[in-house]
């Protein structure tokens, strides 16, 4: 059983607590839920040993500073392998079509997110899309944001979304990822990254039925498949340390 595998069935009987949601978006993991990605902590990763087993084929070295051992990959752990559609080009897209050609960033949201949480983790994998278009490797990036709120995100709504946030769906590397269902969505987010998404009463916000606690990790994935650094603090972390260390595992 892998490390994965094994906090995943920890976390299932109550041995390993889960980080702490709120009725909108949750924004970090919580401290039990592994790394800090603050800027003094050089992006740090999120396992006691700074990596999993294919450590040794990522490009940037362990961080700085480490926190916790979550479920959720970490850098040196495969990135779990699935396919889901993208409604707006009508593809079926898979993680692992990206392997020896891009690297790629991937993260899950939903456009209802009434907290701000959402759209600074948009933002950030939108900054690294401008730049990889400005500095000429925009043909070796992908992102992959995913929807786990099928029922509301349709096509249309994922588009307009995009314009509103300055994502460039003509550049040919983003893809709003769309589960067939929402228990579908909920079912890839527990088996895949460890991270349970629920729905909860939204009657809090103005217009929203329905909101989702969910966390704000974002993950960094090579050429090979293998993560590089995950950032469980998402919506805290500095714009331009992403930016970076994007830069760096596409231009090695």
């Amino acid at each position: 059983m892998d490390r994965r595998h094994f906090l995943r069935s920890l976390a299932a009987t109550g041995a390993a607590a889960g980080a702490t949601a709120t009725a909108g978006c949750a924004g970090v993991l919580g401290d039990s839920g592994g790394a800090d990605d603050s800027p003094d902590s050089g992006g740090a990763d999120d396992s006691p040993d700074s990596g999993g087993a294919g450590a040794n084929e990522t490009i940037l070295g362990p961080p700085e500073q480490t926190r916790g051992d979550p479920v959720h990959p970490i850098r040196g752990d495969e990135m779990p392998e699935f396919s889901v559609p993208d409604p707006i080009s009508g593809e079926e897209i898979s993680t692992a079509e990206f392997e020896g050609e891009r690297a790629f960033l991937w993260t899950s949201f939903y456009t209802s997110c009434p907290d701000g949480v959402c759209p600074a983790l948009i933002l950030r994998l939108r900054r690294v899309q401008e730049v990889a278009a400005e500095e000429g490797f925009g043909d070796e990036a992908a992102f992959l944001p995913l929807t786990f709120d099928p029922e509301r995100d349709t096509a249309d709504v994922l588009r307009e979304y995009a314009d509103q946030r300055g994502v460039d769906l003509d550049a040919g590397n983003w893809h709003f990822l769309r589960p067939e269902s929402y228990e579908a969505g909920v079912e890839l987010m527990d088996e895949n990254f460890g991270l349970k998404i629920e729905k909860t009463d939204g009657s809090e916000y103005e217009n929203l039925e329905y909101a989702f606690p969910h966390y704000g990790l974002i993950l960094l994935v090579n050429k090979r498949g293998i993560v590089e650094r995950s950032y469980p603090r998402g919506p805290a972390t500095d714009v331009e340390r992403i930016v970076d260390d994007f830069r760096r595992v596409v231009t090695a």
